[in-house]
């Protein structure tokens, strides 16, 4: 079982990235256009994919032989006991906050513009937390 998990949530990883790109992409290339349902969909299914993703990666967290708060002197142990779950964490909040802000507003600019900077933000953190991974290669081993 935690194999099967960890490979979901190594894959799922590329879905909330895409997601998240084209979330941003979206926001930054409207301009003045209107808010659209396509719109309010890709932000809702970026939002839901890292919910989920965040779910997966807390049952692993309990689950993992590599979280070990006594070899907090080693660097992979402490990516995974707390740098790696902490960045997410942050990620995660500032995409509910983005799609948050972007439901409480009124213009459609205004929407635009808290899903481009809230996501950029924690798109920003994601990659620093898949690219500082201790002891691996990120992107490849699943």
């Amino acid at each position: 079982m935690y194999t099967g998990l960890v490979h979901t949530h190594s894959l799922l990883r590329y879905v909330v990235l895409i997601l998240i790109l084209v979330a941003i992409v979206q926001s930054l290339t409207a301009g003045n256009k209107p808010y659209t349902e396509g719109n309010r969909k890709i932000n809702l299914f970026t939002l839901i994919s890292a919910h989920i993703q965040l779910v997966l990666g807390l049952v692993l967290y309990f689950m993992s032989p590599s979280v070990d708060f006594s070899q907090m002197s080693n660097p992979v142990t402490r990516y995974w006991n707390v740098e790696h779950i902490s960045m997410m964490i942050i990620a995660i909040v500032l995409i509910t906050v983005g799609h948050s802000k972007s439901k409480k507003a009124v213009e459609a600019k205004a929407k635009h513009k808290a899903i481009g900077v809230f996501y950029s933000i924690a798109l920003l953190i994601i990659l620093a937390a898949i690219f500082t991974m201790k002891d691996r290669n990120p992107w490849w081993n699943m």
